[in-house]
């Protein structure tokens, strides 16, 4: 049987402990209980009326789902997007990926895509013409994580509805970056311009 070489030295032994003290796996075993005491008391079930409205700077929408709300969903917020004819959303990104689904009218989305570089910090920078992507009712929309984009209903008469879901997965993980790059029109009172 051969020899075989150590991992470690008597420098990495010596340091291997420290003087320093914590209780965080105690508090994270508290923690654990207590959320699922709480968790049991959220709903299940989300009935229309008490799902709020909102006037956003993205325009007005009701949440359907949302981390403010008292749900058992932990994973998702989704929302129902109001459109008037012939207007449109304002213009966001986020670093989540989005999906939408449209229940009423017809229209397009605007994206414009973004390339990154890694290296000492983040590089960013979006595409300068967007990609346009037509959509009706029974659609489904995929918007890329940062990819700045707007939703445009192209209808005359009939106020567009559609479902957007967004995961709060990323914000958890430290990448909470969402920015409303332009406002919707008749939503300006609510723009806070992004300072990069």
């Amino acid at each position: 049987m051969s020899k075989q070489t150590a991992f470690v030295d008597d420098t990495e032994r010596q340091r291997a402990k420290s003087s320093a003290t914590a209780n965080f796996y105690a508090q994270a075993l508290e923690a654990s209980r207590a959320f699922r005491e709480e968790y049991n008391g959220r709903m299940n079930v989300v009935k229309h009326h008490e799902m709020p409205m909102e006037r956003t700077a993205d325009g007005l929408i009701k949440h359907i789902i949302n981390e403010g709300m008292n749900t058992k969903e932990c994973c998702v917020d989704i929302y129902m997007q109001f459109i008037p004819p012939k207007k449109a959303t304002g213009t966001s990104r986020h670093l989540s990926e989005e999906v939408a689904f449209v229940v009423e009218g017809s229209g397009f989305d605007l994206h414009w895509d973004v390339n990154f570089l890694c290296a000492d910090h983040f590089v960013w920078e979006w595409d300068k013409e967007p990609k346009r992507f037509d959509w009706e009712p029974g659609d489904f929309i995929y918007i890329p994580p940062y990819c700045a984009h707007k939703r445009f209903n192209g209808e005359g008469e009939t106020e567009a509805r559609v479902i957007v879901v967004n995961s709060r997965m990323m914000k958890a993980m430290g990448f909470d970056w969402f920015d409303q790059l332009e406002p919707a029109e008749g939503f300006e009172d609510l723009w806070v311009p992004p300072k990069d």
